[in-house]
């Protein structure tokens, strides 16, 4: 089991680079083929204009501000191919795509194994970028996602590992979706919350089954049960602290509502207030 066909998330914001830096070096352990996708967010005017009107001045001045938002991407994207050639990934490629940033990469992941976005950022806004772009790509993708956090430099990343485990169809799909990087790991800490309140859920012994499933995988493993009075997903953050994780792997929780997403109080703290790498998958 491994990643064949991992898809990165390009544009041009102060994040982009540490985001490509760690696909390219995923791509680089697994000899995987990496994308970089770049959406425009030209279809966003598009819509726009047919809801406004088509005057002539008008349609102009859309035309010029749709080439600029291009030209934004194609200069992105050049900046992903002289970062991942000076890495010496030697298969790639790059997609300038006319679509708003959610729909156009949560197309592109059907194609892919993996896919690596960046945490929100509302002091570094995008054109093509709506706030709600992680979770949307999470629910929407099919995929699973690896959430980048906006702050600070990830030189490693899964090294030492935290998966959140609650025993439900989301945490095993993102606990199969990271064995390729759990190999790798030099241990996973697999922690259970409050299983006293979950009924059967987790068997007789909390996470013993989750563990003697990725210890077969030849992956380092061990398990943690806390009780938590706090809500889990601050319990989850501090717990990546005093482990001194690298990454953490689990479900995201939530539905959309047309564009509106609906998540889960665990899944909306992470993503607000992540400190490390995040891989979630729906």
């Amino acid at each position: 089991m491994s990643y064949k066909t991992i898809l990165v998330h390009v544009d041009k914001s102060k994040h982009s680079a540490e985001r490509v830096k760690l696909a390219a070096a995923i791509a680089l352990n697994e000899d995987a083929h990496l994308i970089g996708a770049a959406p425009t967010g030209v279809s966003r005017y598009i819509y726009q204009a047919g809801m406004l009107g088509d005057g002539a001045g008008f349609t102009a001045h859309l035309e010029a501000h749709m080439e600029v938002l291009r030209q934004q991407g194609k200069e992105a994207l050049q900046e992903f191919e002289k970062t991942v050639q000076r890495m010496g990934v030697n298969s790639f490629e790059s997609h300038l795509v006319d679509d708003e940033a959610g729909a156009g990469v949560s197309l592109q992941a059907h194609y892919s194994d993996l896919v690596v976005i960046g945490q929100t950022d509302l002091e570094d806004p995008s054109p093509a970028t709506l706030p709600d772009f992680p979770e949307y790509v999470v629910i929407n993708s099919g995929r699973p996602v690896m959430i980048v956090p906006y702050a600070g430099q990830f030189d490693t990343v899964g090294k030492r590992v935290l998966v959140a485990w609650d025993a439900s169809t989301s945490a095993t799909r993102a606990v199969t979706a990271a064995i390729p990087l759990l190999k790798r790991a030099d241990i996973v800490e697999v922690l259970v919350f409050n299983a006293d309140d979950q009924g059967d859920a987790h068997g007789e012994q909390p996470g013993a089954d989750i563990a003697l499933y990725l210890a077969r995988h030849n992956i380092r493993v061990n398990v943690v049960r806390q009780k938590s009075k706090i809500d889990i997903g601050n319990a989850l953050l501090s717990a990546a602290t005093d482990f001194a994780s690298d990454l953490i792997v689990m479900g995201g929780y939530g539905h959309t509502r047309f564009r509106e997403i609906l998540l889960g109080g665990v899944t909306r703290t992470v993503l607000e207030s992540m400190t490390v790498p995040v891989l979630m998958a729906h």
